[in-house]
């Protein structure tokens, strides 16, 4: 039965990978490379993530540097990130886009952290979620011991509270890392 836990521990290590996921596409104070991840733009015709198109870095703490992989997708990138409605604006120089992150207005940074506090709500539903499939799995069995049972939801229980704990870390440290200027 110790399966039904190694499973719900890897569940939630993949409800945290989401959660980190969409904590980074949240703009903060900085720029951050993961604001692009999932913005698409038109590629002969077809939709493609940007990231797989240019190359992005961050030549300094409030800036972007996308260099497309070919000159001529430098438009096409530009209108993807306009159309992704990130709150930037893309300036097209000769053979790269630099985006400039403005600073924050105090009202800006409370949306953005309660956006925050929204996704990590999310993350916390996909745990209980996952501890309550795991538990029903557990009564089913009838092959089990009621006190082995009992062990077995308390090792699932300590993995769920792990799991908990790290949601509330990293959301700390995204309000922390919002609210800062």
């Amino acid at each position: 039965m110790e399966i039904v836990v190694k499973n719900a521990e890897a569940k939630c290590e993949g409800a945290l990978e989401s959660l980190g996921r969409g904590l980074g596409k949240l703009r903060s104070g900085r720029a951050n490379p993961a604001m692009l991840n999932g913005v698409t733009c038109d590629y002969y015709g077809e939709r493609m993530e940007i990231t797989s198109l240019a190359g992005i870095s961050m030549p300094e703490p409030r800036q972007l540097l996308v260099k497309p992989y070919s000159r001529e997708d430098i438009k096409a990138i530009a209108a993807g990130i306009v159309a992704a409605n990130l709150g930037i604006n893309p300036q097209v120089e000769a053979d790269a886009i630099r985006i400039i992150i403005p600073p924050l207005t105090e009202d800006v940074r409370k949306q953005l952290a309660k956006q925050a506090k929204s996704l990590s709500e999310e993350a916390k539903v996909a745990i209980r979620n996952i501890r309550n499939e795991a538990r029903d799995l557990i009564k089913k069995d009838e092959t089990m011991s009621d006190d082995y049972k009992e062990r077995v939801e308390a090792d699932l229980q300590k993995v769920i509270d792990a799991a908990m704990k790290k949601v509330d870390e990293t959301l700390a440290a995204k309000q922390k890392d919002i609210m800062t200027i």
